[in-house]
């Protein structure tokens, strides 16, 4: 497929977001830059939180995991569902009733500012160097398919990708978002379903003859019910309850546009709906997976491999570019584009807000003019910006994708705290010395990294899979209980 035909997409595809942020940003106030002055419709927000849910490492991943995991994956997406039901039914009433934009200011209002800004530092780095490393990798892809044969170098690329970015949400900020991410999500789903349609119409065989094909091959076998390995049933599933409700219910960048809706009842309708689709999308996602391997093996195509392993991010770019036709081609360069920048976006602005709110105060301070708080969010978001392209620029430096997973694992580590933090919270009443807690927060990531390293070992060759992150969190709960006192007289209820 020509580079020139997908820089052309690429370009109608930043001129459509860059109208509706003309007609979104207009006259826009910092309420509509922080939570659309809560006056977002509750199906934008469902439909938009699905591109930034799969972010282009998603879009390139999952399918190719299916050569070494099969459908495992779904148990994490079945724990996902229940981590939702969670965040609806005690985390959403809890935000909706305190009226936040940031957050992290519960947190402020339950112990003190250090826990405020100890929740809100985790968060700024998880979310800085996880858009980095996701952005990082889909830019790969395309330098790899459009830019090099255009002899356009990454550095150059990546940064024209970034002031894009920039200038549509630097105005508008949420109030854009809501609407932008909800045509990118439309679009990923779009780039999902012709990929589909591409590798049925390319492999010769009906649709119920490759479902038939998907269903009886080993590819899709879900449930591991080993003990031992990182996979097994009961780790994926706990795992990722907790991680949907760490990543999602306690992450600004996912909780920001449900505060944007009008009431507790359009956000929960909004995350009932999301919930629902995600499975389904997952669900396909993997089968698409699944249809790409017996394509190729059906086919007798060479996939591409290193050190004698299938390069399986490379799979469905490989194999939609080069061997499924045009539109194939261009369905995937669709959906990997959404999903790339429907996360991405998304993060500059919420790293904005947080620090804005939790490190500035700006949503209390009377001593600056609104003039003032505009110039100084403007400025952080810019910063922002900048630190993203950096820390890409470092991942190229380095130049190894083994850091991406390195990255990607870590967030076992830096969402654990906020767990602990916000279950402190809500299911004690005692009172922490405020002080103390960014030395807890610092410590439990550490004590959990080293039972990590030691569990084959220590526990008779058991390893952690995704419920690390509940031990990350219950390490940081009891150091809030060493660290607390009983206070009768403390009123706050959570």
């Amino acid at each position: 497929m020509s580079p020139y035909i997908i820089l052309a997409f690429i370009g109608f595809y930043f001129g459509s977001l860059f109208l509706i942020a003309w007609f979104t940003g207009r006259h826009a106030s910092s309420s509509d830059f922080f939570i659309g002055s809560r006056k977002s419709h509750w199906y934008l927000v469902a439909l938009g939180m699905i591109g930034d849910s799969l972010s282009g490492v998603t879009f390139i991943s999952v399918p190719g995991t299916v050569q070494t995991a099969g459908f495992s994956y779904m148990q994490v997406v079945f724990g996902y569902f229940v981590g939702y039901i969670i965040i609806n039914y005690v985390l959403l009433p809890l935000y909706y009733r305190l009226r936040l934009t940031s957050i992290y200011s519960y947190l402020r209002e339950r112990f003190g500012e250090y826990s405020q800004k100890s929740g809100s530092f985790y968060f700024l780095l998880s979310r800085l160097v996880g858009a980095a490393a996701r952005l990082f990798l889909a830019a790969s892809t395309i330098q790899l398919f459009v830019f090099d044969p255009l002899h356009i170098p990454f550095v150059f690329s990546v940064t024209i990708m970034i002031i894009l970015m920039l200038l549509y949400t630097f105005k508008g900020g949420i109030r854009t978002l809501v609407w932008t991410d909800s045509l990118q999500s439309v679009l990923l789903l779009f780039g999902l379903i012709f990929s589909i349609i591409a590798i049925v119409m390319k492999s010769d065989w009906s649709v119920q003859e490759m479902f038939q094909q998907v269903s009886s091959s080993d590819y899709s076998q879900i449930f591991v019910w080993d003990w031992l390995p990182r996979n097994n049933f009961w780790k994926h599933f706990i795992g990722g309850a907790f991680i949907s409700i760490t990543m999602t219910g306690l992450d600004q960048n996912m909780m920001q546009k449900n505060l944007s809706c009008p009431s507790l009842r359009d956000a929960q309708k909004n995350i009932w709906l999301f919930s629902i689709v995600m499975v389904l999308v997952n669900l396909i996602f993997l089968s698409m997976g699944a249809m790409l391997y017996l394509f190729a093996e059906n086919k007798g195509i060479s996939l591409p491999m290193t050190d004698g392993k299938i390069m399986t991010d490379q799979v469905f770019p490989f194999l939609a570019l080069h061997h499924l036709g045009w539109m194939a081609g261009l369905a995937f360069i669709v959906g990997l584009t959404a999903a790339t920048f429907s996360s991405a976006d998304s993060v500059m602005t919420t790293l904005t807000t947080s620090f804005c709110i939790d490190f500035l105060n700006i949503d209390t301070r009377n001593d600056w003019t609104d003039h003032q708080k505009i110039r100084y969010r403007q400025i952080i978001h810019i910063g922002f910006s900048i630190l993203l392209l950096l820390v890409i620029l470092l991942f190229k430096a380095l130049n190894s994708r083994a850091i991406i997973d390195t990255v990607l694992t870590l967030a076992n580590y830096t969402y654990g705290p906020l767990l602990g933090l916000f279950a402190f919270g809500l299911f004690s009443k005692r009172k922490v010395h405020d002080v103390f807690v960014p030395f807890v927060c610092l410590m439990a990531p550490v004590l959990t990294w080293i039972l990590d390293l030691n569990a084959l070992q220590w526990f008779g060759g058991y390893q952690f899979g995704y419920e690390l992150l509940v031990v990350n969190g219950l390490i940081t709960y009891t150091g809030l209980f060493l660290i607390s006192k009983s206070k009768k007289s403390w009123l706050y209820t959570a």
